[in-house]
């Protein structure tokens, strides 16, 4: 074998290669846009709570974000192409035990099992990509992920509102994806050949396993305190402290005892990957906050039905469309980043800020103006965040380096959504109770978290749910308002180093061995 580096493929190999992998990244992105429309139908036919209507959410996210770091180490040490396989089947059988499930407890889990398949393909994806080409062009190759999905955001809640509202109901926004994973499966075994990189394996399973544990101790704390139990209460403490303490256990261990830690923290002794890092958890509490909360918004503030909820979302999508194909596109032909995250940092507060002023009789035009901002500042800022960390890491930190991110990101969704989901019900109950009494109706019950369903409920009632639901969801755009500004901070004091043009090849790193594959 000769020990010359791989010849550069060609535009042509790469976009053979990414038809399986694009096609994977529509799936995994679909899982989440498909069922959001769909959740108040789901937990209403479930019997769920809004507790249960955050948890469908943040079990996946949760699944996701503690195991992408998982994968992205993986990605180092197995064959790319046969990882992205499993998480794809991890995701399919998921989606089809969702699909069947007769209640929230099965649901929920099933959502774990679609979140460690679908952290497996937003981490891997974009770690095959940049095995691929190099940080100067991946802006270009960006351009298509962010055109899929778009894509998968735009015709998911479409496609997700349509069929909840069929025969087939909301049990059938989970079958959809079975046959585009298919299909991505038989794509992949024919189109993808990367070399394999094989090395002695070390996977940090305990530091793994104690950074879930501690978020998801910190995540029911936030979840059910002020409603199962009192902030004050020792249960209350016990959830806290048993989640600080095994986060710090997490620290300790990747510092310390991992050979190979999940999250190799001299990472962040490098300041553009430290900051980048932290604006991505910024970002994630604005994207997943958007995308969960404003379905809520369109169904039980303005009684609009999951298909009418689909087609607003197209506003916000089509801003991010554009913004993600447009500052791909720029930021390969410069080479220069920073302008395009500033600005999208700007449009992504702008909107929040916006979005913030809503309530159930704004004009639908407003509220989509305001969507579209948001939309377009994600767009740019979502996928263009790895880009600086891809150019400074070395290169048997590659994989780790972009699933940190992406981890982080995620991170930061899963903390937003289950924080606002717990501000959010009882900033509803206050105010039903206060309408209902407006009213001279009595209040029992009022402070339950059931979600209602508004087409039983007598005119004056139903609108006293829409205020409360409009106003409160408004809300919690304003709190995500200061993380999105503390997200432009960190973008402002990254340095901006120009993308390299050359690939990393698997050459550079020591005791690797390419091996056809």
């Amino acid at each position: 074998m000769s020990d010359a580096p791989p010849a550069p493929m060609t535009h042509r190999q790469i976009l053979e290669a990414l038809s399986g992998l694009l096609l994977a990244m529509f799936v995994a992105m679909i899982s989440s846009t498909v069922v959001t429309n769909a959740l108040p139908r789901i937990v209403t036919d479930l019997e769920g709570s809004q507790t249960g209507y955050t948890w469908v959410v943040v079990a996946t996210l949760l699944a996701m974000t503690a195991t992408t770091p998982v994968w992205g180490k993986l990605a180092d040490l197995f064959s790319k192409k046969l990882l992205v396989q499993l998480a794809l089947l991890i995701y399919l059988a998921g989606s089809l035990v969702a699909a069947l499930a007769p209640n929230m407890e099965t649901l929920i889990g099933a959502r774990v099992l679609q979140g460690l398949g679908v952290g497996g393909l937003t981490a891997l994806v974009q770690i095959v990509i940049a095995s691929m080409v190099s940080p100067r062009d991946l802006g270009r190759y960006s351009g298509y992920m962010g055109a899929v999905f778009a894509a998968a955001t735009v015709t998911g809640p479409l496609i997700g509102g349509v069929v909840a509202d069929s025969p087939l109901g909301w049990r059938g926004c989970f079958f959809i994806g079975l046959p585009f994973g298919i299909v991505a499966f038989i794509l992949l075994q024919k189109t993808l050949h990367l070399p394999v990189v094989k090395r002695e394996v070390h996977i940090d399973y305990l530091g793994a396993t104690l950074i879930m544990a501690g978020v998801s101790l910190l995540l029911v704390w936030v979840s059910l305190a002020g409603d199962s139990y009192a902030w004050g209460s020792v249960t209350s403490a016990l959830l806290l402290g048993g989640g600080l303490l095994l986060l710090a256990a997490a620290v300790y261990v990747e510092a310390r005892v991992a050979r190979e830690p999940v999250v190799p923290l001299r990472l962040f002794r490098d300041r553009t990957i430290s900051l980048a890092t932290l604006a991505s958890v910024f970002v994630g509490v604005s994207m997943f906050a958007s995308t969960v909360y404003l379905s809520q918004y369109f169904q039980l503030a303005r009684g609009m039905s999951p298909t009418e909820a689909g087609l607003m979302s197209i506003a916000m999508v089509g801003g991010l469309l554009v913004s993600s194909i447009v500052s791909g596109r720029m930021i390969s032909a410069t080479g220069r980043w920073k302008t395009w995250l500033v600005v999208s940092m700007v449009l992504v507060l702008a909107g929040c800020i916006l979005l913030g002023t809503i309530d159930e009789r704004t004009d639908l035009v407003l509220v989509g103006v305001y969507m579209a901002v948001l939309g377009t500042g994600l767009g740019a800022a979502m996928q263009n965040l790895v880009l600086p960390v891809q150019n400074v890491a070395a290169p048997a930190d590659l994989g780790a380096a972009s699933s940190v991110v992406a981890f982080f990101r995620s991170l930061g969704g899963t903390i937003g959504v289950s924080a606002l989901g717990a501000l959010l019900t009882p900033q509803v109950a206050d105010k039903v109770t206060d309408g209902l009494a407006a009213l001279g109706i009595p209040a029992a019950g009022a402070r339950s978290s059931g979600i209602p369903d508004l087409s039983t409920l007598p005119e004056p009632v139903r609108a006293v749910f829409e205020h409360a639901f409009g106003a409160s969801i408004a809300e919690l755009f304003l709190v995500s308002a200061p993380f999105a500004a503390l997200g432009l901070v960190c973008v402002l004091f990254i340095k901006e180093i120009p993308l390299r043009t050359a690939v990393h090849s698997i050459d550079e790193v020591p005791g690797d061995v390419p091996v056809a594959g």
